[in-house]
């Protein structure tokens, strides 16, 4: 529990809270839904984890008492009883720490996810569609909605390129320290001699911004193609100029969407991919004059991998970055990914 406290001051939970509740009292707090959403939001997490908290704290003090009792009467059974309690509250210390991590301004938002294939053809463009993939049924295990904004299938299999966008409670939050290069090692299925390969993809998360966040974008610096959609979607997206691109001029970002048949509604998504970019670019410039950020997209090269995932020839998978190891890759495949997760918010304490 003094840890607990200890990240609640590092955090700055009261006094946010203290923020938001005379914030809420402003004469024209609610006449900006957008604003008063996300402040009622965040004022209820606040709450949530100081009531959870002093809650807790009463708890372990009865706990200790009777525990004392227990010791006194030599009764095993309500020892063993307080030990599980006891351990019950740890737990539930444990991810209220956590949510003190998700306090950030970006981590309530949705996010968009990048995966491209490395070098190395077939085999690269295979792990980016698994990673892709293992991300998905992340989503399905939080009853997460997710929708592909666009692809770029592989030559034989797997996929060159994807952009998904997941919405849900700080879905930005816990996605935010997956970017960067994740390296596979396995028994290549498209080697007939079964040897071994080493496939590289990079993954970048960003923010889907909300609406009252102003990103101003110039005309005059964007260049916008139109181009032939290759995903699915029907016969309609496959014969025309629907899919859109945009490039940013000043900053050279790229956004691209091909999920819709209309060619208005692609742009519009493209347009609010940008504003989600430019929004991450500006926020990781702060993080790093404030040395607080490890890398920004430009910092990302093969040798750069966050996590290796290792099929052969034995199975581990281990991020670089906190040294949080799974024996059980096919489990990590599947979307089970919140230990690692987890253990790269704690390195924001």
């Amino acid at each position: 529990m003094k840890e607990l406290r200890s990240i609640f001051e590092k955090h700055n939970i009261a006094s946010k809270l203290d923020n938001h509740n005379k914030e809420m009292l402003e004469a024209n707090f609610w006449q900006d839904r957008a604003r008063s959403q996300k402040i009622v939001k965040e004022k209820k997490l606040y709450e949530d984890l100081i009531n959870s908290y002093d809650q807790s704290s009463s708890q372990l003090q009865d706990l200790e008492d009777l525990y004392e009792l227990a010791l006194d009467e030599n009764n095993s059974d309500i020892q063993n009883e307080i030990s599980k309690n006891i351990s019950d509250l740890r737990l539930l210390a444990k991810k209220n720490e956590i949510k003190c991590f998700l306090s950030k301004e970006a981590d309530p938002l949705d996010a968009y996810i990048e995966i491209h294939a490395g070098a190395g053809g077939t085999e690269s463009q295979d792990w980016a569609d698994m990673l892709r993939r293992m991300y998905l049924k992340w989503s399905d295990n939080r009853n997460y909605r997710y929708q592909i904004v666009s692809e770029h299938k592989g030559d034989e299999a797997g996929i060159k390129s994807t952009t998904i966008k997941i919405e849900g409670d700080y879905v930005f939050g816990w996605l935010k320290k997956e970017s960067g290069i994740h390296r596979l090692v396995r028994i290549s299925p498209f080697d007939s001699g079964a040897r071994r390969h080493t496939s590289f993809a990079s993954v970048w998360v960003y923010p889907v911004v909300d609406e009252n966040i102003n990103i101003e974008i110039s005309d005059k610096d964007l260049r916008v193609d139109t181009y032939r959609s290759s995903g699915a979607g029907g016969q309609h997206v496959n014969t025309t100029d629907s899919a859109v691109r945009i490039t940013h001029i000043p900053s050279k970002i790229v956004v691209q969407c091909q999920n819709e048949r209309s060619q208005h509604k692609n742009k519009e998504t493209c347009m609010n991919m940008l504003r989600a970019r430019l929004y991450d670019f500006e926020i990781k410039k702060k993080e790093e004059q404030n040395q607080n950020s490890e890398s920004s997209k430009s910092d990302i090269g093969w040798g750069h991998q966050i996590r290796s995932y290792v099929l052969q020839p034995y199975r581990l998978v281990k991020d670089n970055r906190t040294d949080h190891e799974s024996t059980s890759p096919s489990k990590v495949l599947d979307g089970e990914i919140d230990e690692f997760l987890e253990k790269s918010l704690y390195q924001l304490k």
